[in-house]
């Protein structure tokens, strides 16, 4: 793996290294998905180097092209020190040094962000990083997302690179390649548009600030700082600026359009001196019902409005746009939010004087310039959805590759589509082909996870804003028919399923009633039988061990209740927003969370008692035991606790002083108690931990190379059947992850498990110091250090042992010849009483000594 040289960020030197527990070596990769999963804001190519490429996203990082159209994450290193990371919202890679790329990161520019943004810097394409925290916020995931670049190197003299911030602090220059910044004085535009001057939520609040930065590589020369700078703002009276003298002085463009739009895209033509700006009139990504596209001519100051549709067939504004610099003249534009009936792509030939359609109406039908494929991520085709496949939407990236005009990509608010046939859009008749091009980009943000004990399913996911998943195969692209469907809810926010009828699941959603039951392992849903007798939404939800009670704590109308299909009611002695939970076994009891008080219904949640008091002030997970009724775990920042009498007391589990979410799974050995792995701190130290021994001792699993981004957003799954297999997705926007031990799994759980808990572990540690940027004058500097530390820990703590129950509750179909198993059934594992014969054509397959499964 690559080591990253950006693994840590303070703004004064780290504290010393101190010793921590025993960590060991994983492999980490993405649960695929395919396709992405949310918004890819910016794409650029870099102008002299064939294939060099960058992505980056709101929530989940940047990417770098492979030359097979496959995209490497190259923020895969960033922890709960530098979670803000995640968010870029900027992105330009060096025209003359081609290796050097730099990025502007950072989540949010509002109230509840106290996070500074930075400037990462890179000379190899990505495999390392410098930082330089910067002494205003970034935005990238903040309204106006999609316009930019906001950094721009100069052509020339690539040393030169500017900024345009958010949050009315201006434009930014560098002279040394980003390592140290300071303001612009003679530049005092910085944006008046607000999206929201009213809104009581400070996400709407903020100045957009500066859009774009581009430098019109036609002027200067070789070595010389660039004399002609353009910089958009987010402004709808005077937003196009120019300076003549690589920056000295700026001066409003004049001539420039007078509606009262916001610029979005300031795209160069060198070879006919043109500058072509797109606007909306909103920020977007979401909004924007008008808009414009128009050209400046730099020799002769003209403004010409090339707009493709006017109108009421104008009824959005345009956001990407892009020039095939190897065909002059010819163009492209994206309508930002053509939502009805789908987007819009245009292109031109003739530098915007006539315009085709990716569509146009044929009556009440289209005739289509392009087909779909999505056989790298067959979700998004939606075969179950009444409307085909769009061809997108939040439009805001899109490029030709400047050294093959065939090969094109445009961001989504879903994934990377294009193609490598893009000139059969000139040709009468011709169709392209439009792919999904973001195999290798998972951006999903991971609201749930679940590892069921049922043989067929490994994994089941809760997903913001595409529903969610089953999954079967770990390392193929998800598909329609496993997408959670019939009822589709935009995002599925909390998901369980029953402990002894495992294929029976529950999930909810964010509107109102949005509650649906699967009883044959998420193969097919139905809504709820009382889902539209309630208002409740999002939360979490939990399913009695036999299916036949749903506790719902909801956000809006705290915790209800349904028993047996039928009505939902108020359970009044729980505080709203308790964390829920099922004991997994003993179908009359539930568990509770809120703040640090832990509370226990032994009548199937119709009424709570509160049983204990937790160290730290706020519960985060319950987990109880797979196996055994009573054996239950809780998280919370004060550690992680156990009880093994159904909540009545808890014993404290030393080493971790603050954990998350976190799982229990399969066991090293057979009969052992379950694993456990945990976001956690432990002597001092925030990241994911696995213990063998019920918690007495425990390894480190991730290292600098993985972070996961902040911790407290994270789920946490282990296998169930599978020792050592640990699942990792969370609100970061790099979908999920599953980890194995270097050197591979035990090939049976049932047997000694092959790898052991290492006691001296050889580590290179990471450290970036940096001096914050405090003045516009102020020099900044990031000086990184590495240093390998051996540290051996031995630990000696309490260990017990329970043994877990051996009874699981199956569906079976009776036959005239007896009682036979259907698919997916129960059909065998210590103490199972059932049918052990399966109904043609499945077979009784083992899949640990405690379940057996037809299949």
């Amino acid at each position: 793996m690559v080591r990253y040289t950006s693994a840590l960020l303070a703004l004064a030197a780290g504290p010393a290294l101190v010793a921590s527990a025993a960590s060991q070596c994983y492999n980490w990769k993405n649960v695929k998905i395919g396709g992405g999963g949310g918004f890819v804001d910016g794409i650029v190519f870099n102008p002299s180097a064939s294939g060099v490429a960058y992505a980056r996203t709101d929530i989940g990082g940047a990417y770098r092209l492979n030359s097979d159209d496959s995209w490497t994450p190259l923020l895969d290193w960033v922890d709960s020190t530098n979670w803000n990371y995640m968010g870029v919202d900027a992105i330009a890679t060096d025209p003359i040094d081609t290796n050097r790329v730099v990025m502007a990161v950072g989540l949010y520019t509002n109230d509840w962000d106290p996070n500074m943004g930075s400037i990462l810097r890179s000379t190899d394409k990505g495999n390392n990083w410098s930082a330089t925290k910067l002494p205003f916020k970034v935005g990238g995931n903040m309204p106006g997302r999609g316009m930019g670049e906001r950094l721009a190197i100069d052509p020339n003299s690539n040393n030169i690179i500017y900024f345009g911030a958010r949050s009315g602090n201006g434009l930014w220059k560098s002279t040394d390649y980003g390592a140290t910044w300071a303001k612009v004085s003679s530049f005092t535009s910085v944006g008046t548009f607000v999206p929201n001057p009213s809104s009581s939520n400070s996400y709407e609040r903020d100045i957009v600030g500066i859009a774009w930065v581009t430098f019109d590589s036609t002027s200067g020369s070789k070595g010389s700082a660039t004399p002609r700078i353009f910089v958009g703002v987010a402004d709808k009276s005077n937003s196009i600026w120019v300076s003549t003298n690589a920056g000295s002085t700026w001066s409003l463009v004049s001539g420039q359009p007078s509606q009262s739009y916001l610029p979005h895209k300031g795209v160069l033509s060198p070879s006919d001196k043109l500058l072509y700006i797109t606007y909306s009139d909103g920020a977007g990504p979401y909004d924007g019902a008008l808009g414009a596209v128009w050209k400046y001519n730099i020799a002769s100051g003209a403004w010409t409005d090339i707009t493709p549709v006017s109108g009421g067939d104008l009824y959005y504004g345009f956001g990407g746009f892009a020039v095939d610099l190897k065909k002059p003249g010819t163009i492209m534009v994206a309508a930002l939010n053509a939502w009805w009936p789908e987007g819009l792509i245009f292109r031109s030939t003739n530098s915007g004087a006539s315009w085709t359609r990716a569509w146009d109406w044929n009556g009440s039908d289209r005739t289509k310039r392009f087909t779909m494929d999505s056989s790298l991520a067959p979700w998004l085709s939606n075969p179950s959805d009444e409307v085909p496949e769009p061809i997108g939407w939040m439009m805001e990236a899109l490029v030709i590759d400047p050294f093959d005009s065939n090969h094109w990509l445009y961001g989504t608010g879903a994934t990377i589509y294009g193609g490598r046939d893009l000139t059969k859009w000139d040709t009468a008749g011709g169709v392209v082909t439009i792919k999904s091009l973001a195999d290798g980009i998972e951006e999903t943000a991971i609201l749930g996870l679940l590892s069921p004990p049922t043989q067929h399913v490994k994994l089941v996911s809760s997903v913001g804003d595409i529903n969610g998943f089953i999954h079967d195969n770990l390392d193929t692209p998800r598909t329609s028919a496993s997408q959670f469907h019939n009822p589709k809810f935009a995002t599925t926010f909390s998901l369980d399923y029953a402990g002894n009828k495992p294929l029976n699941y529950v999930r909810v959603g964010g509107d109102a009633g949005n509650i649906a039951v699967s009883t044959n392992g998420g193969v097919s849903w139905s809504s709820h039988s009382q889902s539209s007798g309630t208002t409740g939404s999002n939360g979490i939800v939990s399913y009695s061990a036999n299916a036949d009670t749903i506790v719902w704590s909801t956000t809006n109308i705290g915790v209800i209740r349904s028993a047996n299909s039928g009505s939902f009611t108020t359970v009044s002695s729980l505080p709203a927003n308790a964390y829920v939970a099922a004991d997994r076994r003993d179908n009359t009891i539930f568990y509770a969370v809120s703040g640090n008080k832990f509370y226990v219904s032994k009548n199937t949640g119709a009424t709570f008692t509160q049983t204990a008091t937790l160290s730290g002030s706020w519960g985060y997970k319950i987990v109880p035991n797979p196996g055994t009724a009573g054996d239950v775990w809780v998280s919370t920042d004060g550690g992680l606790f156990r009880s093994t009498n159904s909540g009545t007391s808890f014993t404290t589990i030393s080493g971790p002083t603050w954990a998350a979410h976190f799982d229990l799974g399969a066991p090293k050995t057979s009969g052992a108690y379950w694993s456990i792995a945990a976001m956690a701190t432990i002597d001092g130290k925030k990241a994911l931990y696995r213990s063998d021994d019920t918690g007495a001792t425990w390894v480190q699993i991730n290292d600098a190379t993985m972070g996961f981004g902040t911790a407290e957003s994270n789920r946490v799954a282990v296998d169930y059947s599978v020792y050592g297999r640990i699942f990792v997705g969370g609100g970061n926007g790099r979908g999920i992850f599953y980890g194995t031990p270097c050197g591979g799994i035990p090939t049976s759980t049932t047997t000694a498990a092959t790898t052991t808990r290492a006691t001296t572990t050889s580590s290179t540690t990471t450290r970036v110091t940096t001096t914050p940027v405090t003045t516009p004058s102020t020099t900044t500097s990031t000086a990184i250090r590495t240093s390998t530390t051996t540290s051996a820990v031995t630990t000696t703590r309490s260990t017990t042992t329970t043994t877990r129950a051996s009874t699981t509750a199956s569906t079976t179909t009776t036959t005239a010849g007896g009682a036979l198993q259907s698919q997916w059934g129960q059909c065998g594992g210590q103490g199972w009483t059932g049918p052990t014969a399966c109904a043609p054509p499945a077979a009784c397959v083992s899949s640990n000594p405690y379940y057996s499964q037809c299949l």
